[in-house]
């Protein structure tokens, strides 16, 4: 089974140095998680972080949950409510429970200004 996860990774990581959003979320979920490669937040957030700017709504998602729990980035409600908002703006369910959880937590002047940063965001 490990040789199936570095094989996987392998090819994740090919086809992510080119560009593929789904190969970078894939990258960043093994490495979040330590499936075939250590555990490395700062990686996974990196990946993560590629396919979120392409407009992944996973990726994003998964970047909301990270600044929502400090995860390999400081805690941080304003990132995490703007990552969850575009995730959720694509029916990501996981992102609308997240962003619901998150808002609880904020000030109206964070919350403000996190959906003054979605609003202002552009895939790219």
């Amino acid at each position: 089974m490990l040789q199936d996860y570095a094989e996987a990774v392998s090819w994740y990581r090919k086809a992510a140095d080119q560009g593929d959003a789904d190969a970078q979320y894939n990258l960043g979920s093994v490495y979040r998680d330590g499936e075939g490669v250590p555990r490395d937040y700062a990686e996974a957030l990196k990946w993560f972080r590629k396919a979120a700017v392409q407009g992944d709504a996973r990726a994003q998602a998964s970047l909301g949950m990270m600044y929502t729990i400090g995860s390999g980035v400081p805690q941080d409600y304003v990132l995490a409510l703007m990552w969850s908002n575009l995730a959720a703006s694509q029916e990501n369910e996981g992102a609308t429970s997240l962003r619901e959880l998150v808002a609880g937590k904020m000030t109206p002047e964070q919350m403000v200004e996190a959906e003054k940063l979605a609003r202002e965001w552009r895939p790219k």
